[in-house]
């Protein structure tokens, strides 16, 4: 029977092979140690979703808390709505979760929030459920030492920044696919949703660029990008077996090119 050691070891070697296939750009070695380190202290695995990479760093997943907990023993989880600071008429949720560890355990306690403006345009209209989970992140990290930030508690909208006046060179926001006022590249929201699915990356950009009309994603316009991952979410939620076979029909025309 394999040590823990080896399986750890061979955890991280699986690892850093899948980090360095995704098409995020060349990662540093700061980044691949960061890696190890979670995978030895924690074992988190990327083929199982529990961490996610994001604009430079490393993100923790509700799933991989959640199997964390459960690799743990993880005594039990309790939620409550914090009614006070609930407000059902603008969408605003606040709850509060409590991990219990062991059965003595005095428990570790965390928050979350969420309402319209601080969530992702994916999951507008569930604030409710968001706020619960980013609750019980909150408090399972805590209560595991994880010092990474869960994907769930970003604060992230699809709106565009107003334009600023005054300067010399504008940049069209219907033509820019990166980051806005510190909100996350729709490159990064969509590596996230391949990730999140399991799909493959290269027919999913054939089927981007089949559905903008375009040759690549990096001459179509920031409209039609956000409409794609929209889309993509949506089918990928409602029916994956279905958007498989979508991306299948593109494996030829892909294959056939030099």
């Amino acid at each position: 029977m394999k040590s823990r050691i080896a399986i750890r070891s061979q955890l991280v070697r699986k690892n850093v092979r899948i980090a360095k296939r995704w098409e995020m750009g060349q990662l540093g070695v700061d980044v691949i140690d960061r890696l190890r380190e979670m995978t030895i202290n924690f074992g988190f695995s990327l083929a199982l979703g529990d961490l996610t990479y994001l604009d430079g760093g490393w993100y923790v997943t509700h799933a991989g808390l959640v199997r964390l907990s459960s690799r743990r023993r993880c005594r039990g989880i309790q939620v409550e709505q914090v009614l006070d600071s609930c407000d059902k008429s603008t969408g605003r949720w606040v709850f509060r979760a409590t991990v219990y560890k062991s059965p003595g355990s005095k428990g570790f306690v965390g928050y979350g929030d969420a309402d319209p403006s601080n969530v992702s345009a994916l999951v507008r209209g569930a604030e409710l459920r968001v706020a619960e989970t980013r609750a019980v992140n909150r408090a399972l990290r805590k209560a595991y030492g994880i010092g990474l930030c869960s994907v769930e508690e970003l604060g992230w909208t699809s709106r565009l920044p107003e334009p600023v006046q005054g300067r010399g060179k504008q940049s069209n926001p219907h033509t820019s696919n990166g980051s806005n006022n510190g909100q996350p590249r729709l490159r990064d929201r969509l590596c996230l949703l391949i990730r999140q699915y399991n799909l493959d990356p290269t027919l999913v950009k054939a089927y981007a660029a089949d559905f903008c009309g375009t040759q690549s994603l990096k001459e179509t316009s920031r409209d039609l990008v956000e409409s794609f991952i929209s889309h993509l979410a949506t089918a990928a939620k409602e029916d994956r077996e279905g958007l498989i076979c979508k991306l299948n029909s593109y494996a030829q025309s892909v294959e056939a090119k030099p």
